[in-house]
């Protein structure tokens, strides 16, 4: 976990903001498997100023569409989320999602406009309404302050462990809090939102200015993201507000703006972060950092090329220091500087060893660079040298166990 200077890393994850509850529960719809939780609920006992984002693939599941319908007055309460079913490209997958927010609303006694849906998994296979539908009151009456784990397991589809973070901070001293759970793991790279994700707040903030802190911040963390170069149909990040701290509300970008704005980034990057180690088969976690750059955007165009290169993954999968790959990566970004100024070092917690100095290779131990890519966290530190742009983008390995996982993804 990266820790912020004001923001104290408190439990509770989605429910740590006041008026959210959460629970997961089992509903069979994973093939197979009845022992993994597989349906969640998100809930708040105020209606919420809310904000989302989703893939921007052409293909997109059922669920998008019609949270985008009932989020079109930028007003939330619940959301219901399934795993094991992408419900995508299915013929009645629009009625499967629409009666699952039915059934959440009559449960929770809500209006049906102001449930949110989503669900992630095998893509084109058929999703039956009654197994989720015999789970509806279990749900709702399992929904608590203490369940964010429950409704975080809920969601997970080949995600090794559980993403969930929360953060404490003050605005005009009232007591603020910020939390979310995510879930990811294949099938994600920049191009959006790259996998599921829930946010919750009780800052009172107005609806735009949600939005707008949503957007700034998704473009420096979750689209920073990549795992394996393809973007899925489902992705979805949703970001509610309780306003239940009290605050003044933040109707202007001003210093309480800018302290929303970095607690958001707290999270989320903590998220997205996770979510590149959680990579399937990943045996490390790879943080490219990119400065000397023109501007922020060239930094961020060269440090998803390196993390998205499946040569350079490999590589340091096998603790390999062959720069060249990496070199070939920057080389092929689509932006303008001088590759001849480049220079390039490798670190982890035993050390620190430079590669590449002006575009060209340099004499360097590959005992010394074998070791430092040996550890599970790698930088990748690259300076253009050709001014103060800068960007971070997460990624990891190309294991063998990858090509597994996903040649029996539905078998």
């Amino acid at each position: 976990m990266v820790k912020f200077e004001g923001y104290t890393f408190i439990d509770g994850g989605v429910c740590a903001a006041q008026g959210f509850k959460a629970s997961g529960v089992i509903a069979g719809i994973k093939a197979g498997n009845t022992t993994k939780r597989d349906l969640a609920l998100i809930y708040c006992s105020e209606k919420c100023k809310a904000a989302a984002l989703y893939t921007t693939n052409k293909v997109k599941g059922a669920p998008i569409l019609v949270t985008q319908k009932h989020l079109s007055n930028g007003v939330a309460q619940a959301v219901i989320v399934n795993s094991g079913n992408a419900n995508t490209c299915n013929e009645n997958g629009i009625e499967i999602a629409e009666q699952m927010c039915e059934l959440a609303a009559s449960e929770l006694k809500i209006n049906v406009k102001d449930v949110l849906v989503g669900s992630t998994g095998v893509i084109g296979q058929p999703l039956s309404i009654e197994p989720i539908k015999a789970q509806i009151p279990s749900l709702v009456e399992q929904l608590s302050a203490d369940k964010s784990a429950e409704a975080c397991e809920a969601i997970m589809t080949t995600d090794t462990r559980k993403k969930e973070f929360a953060v404490e901070f003050e605005l005009d001293g009232k007591k603020c809090r910020l939390g979310g759970i995510s879930k990811g793991s294949g099938m994600i790279h920049p191009n959006m939102a790259t996998m599921l994700a829930f946010i919750t707040t009780d800052v009172s903030i107005n609806r735009e200015l949600l939005e707008k802190a949503l957007r700034k911040v998704n473009a420096l963390t979750y689209n920073m993201v990549s795992v394996d170069g393809d973007t899925s149909t489902n992705d979805t990040l949703i970001l509610m507000s309780s306003s239940l701290a009290k605050n003044k509300e933040i109707n202007c970008e001003d210093k309480n703006y800018d302290i929303f704005v970095n607690a958001l980034y707290a999270v989320m990057m903590n998220l997205a972060r996770e979510t590149a180690r959680d990579g399937e088969g990943a045996t490390k976690l790879l943080e490219c950092i990119v400065t000397g750059a023109p501007d922020d955007a060239t930094a961020q165009i060269v440090a998803k090329s390196v993390i998205g290169s499946s040569l350079v993954k490999a590589a340091m999968f096998a603790a390999d220091a062959n720069w060249g790959r990496i070199l070939c990566a920057i080389g092929y970004a689509q932006a303008d500087f001088d590759i001849n100024k480049v220079s390039v070092e490798l670190a982890s917690e035993v050390g620190k060893i430079t590669v590449c100095v002006d575009g060209a290779g340099i004499s360097f131990s590959e005992d010394t660079a074998s070791r430092i890519l040996s550890e599970d966290e790698i930088k990748v530190l690259i300076d253009l040298h050709s001014g103060d742009g800068s960007a971070i983008a997460w990624g990891c390995d190309l294991t063998f166990e990858y090509v597994k996982i996903n040649a029996e993804y539905r078998t």
